[in-house]
């Protein structure tokens, strides 16, 4: 068996088109997308992924703006210049990059964030809200995978989804999506037990842990549907992911390559948040 590729980044320009189209329309009634961007320090791959966000707004007809900070901006600084964007009625959505600098507290940034401006969906009033199966924002990377998921066109309803990784960021909002279309699901972490077991059952395996090539093809069952978040940089400089896609993809029915796979659907997502934004102000 060969599996088939899940291409994301073919997902991710369909979807941005439609976004750019309705993006147009409320521009046109005066309702421009707007989005604040802020990064802290100069991380390296934060630098990158922030960039790729900014430029993914101009092109789809986004208001945006990029608010670069040093590192060593004060914690109290940080929160004056989000509530200020909390009360800018242009900006629809704002994101601060992570991870900030160990001097400030990214639980406090992320609660002063108002909650109808948090596109990343990682405020607590919005997990609560997704827990409890009401999401206002979706957080943009399980959004994606679900995106992906449908893209099949697989029936989630009673299928055996197994999720590796239960981070705030992927793995527990991924399980919650999950949950709500109608998976069993099982979520594992550092502490599991025998993973590959877990693995053998599961109809749709995600994988996001940062663990380069640890699920190999002698843990999928065949035919499963494998979702791989991860993205790991090589000695040899070589992007991959966290699943071993040379293997897994001899048994697996559908595969994500990296890269290629979930990251530009993360980005897509955050387009779509900040959209669903402004269309609640109206």
């Amino acid at each position: 068996m060969t599996a088939k590729i899940l291409d994301g980044a073919a997902l991710a320009r369909e979807l941005r088109t439609e976004i750019a189209k309705a993006a147009s329309e409320l521009t046109a009634k005066g309702h421009q997308p707007g989005l604040a961007v802020v990064l802290v320090g100069e991380d390296p791959a934060s630098q990158v992924y922030v960039r790729n966000k900014v430029s993914a707004c101009e092109q789809a007809g986004f208001y945006s703006e990029m608010h670069r900070l040093p590192a060593n901006t004060s914690e109290a600084a940080l929160l004056e210049l989000v509530t200020t964007l909390n009360h800018r009625d242009n900006i629809h959505g704002i994101l601060v990059q992570l991870p900030l600098p160990a001097h400030i507290n990214s639980h406090k940034v992320i609660e002063t964030i108002a909650a109808e401006k948090d596109v990343d969906g990682f405020h607590i009033s919005n997990a609560g809200l997704l827990m409890t199966g009401q999401p206002l924002f979706r957080p943009c990377t399980p959004y994606g995978v679900m995106k992906l998921l449908e893209k099949t066109g697989i029936s989630l309803r009673g299928a055996e989804a197994v999720v590796i990784g239960a981070s705030n960021i992927v793995g527990k909002p991924q399980a919650m999506l999950l949950l709500q279309s109608g998976a069993t699901v099982t979520v594992c972490n550092s502490k599991t037990k025998d993973l590959a077991s877990h693995c053998k059952r599961a109809d749709i395996l995600v994988v996001a842990v940062g663990r380069p090539n640890m699920i190999t093809g002698d843990m999928i069952k065949p035919g499963a549907v494998v979702i791989d978040v991860g993205i790991n940089r090589l000695p040899d400089g070589k992007l991959c992911g966290d699943v071993d896609f040379n293997s897994a993809s001899e048994v697996a029915g559908w595969i994500t390559p990296v890269p290629g796979g979930v990251g530009p659907m993360t980005i897509t997502m955050l387009l779509q948040n900040t959209l669903e934004a402004v269309q609640r102000t109206l």
